[in-house]
């Protein structure tokens, strides 16, 4: 080694280790805002999956309840049909 690398070495050591600190000081609340993002995120993903969930199951009851007075045999259809028009939807 010259003359010149040996000063080098100190001064790359501690330009290193100040790289790192401040580098730190950035990166942990980039992370931080990151994760809470991802968080929002899923919490907004999970709210969608229920009120999907919660709509198909009112469709389901419906359908249920169609398919009822389609195959029940003893009951007007007609009347059914006007009865299901009074009465409101959830």
């Amino acid at each position: 080694m010259g003359p010149s690398i040996v000063f080098l070495v100190p001064i790359l050591g501690i330009c290193v280790g100040l790289f790192a600190v401040i580098g730190n000081q950035w990166v942990k609340p980039w992370l931080a805002h990151k994760e809470r993002r991802m968080e929002l995120e899923a919490t907004m993903v999970a709210e969608k999956a229920a009120q999907y969930a919660a709509q198909t199951e009112r469709l389901e009851q419906r359908v249920r309840v169609l398919e009822r007075i389609i195959t029940d045999r003893g009951v007007d259809l007609a009347q059914e049909i006007e009865s299901l028009r009074d009465t409101p939807l959830n």
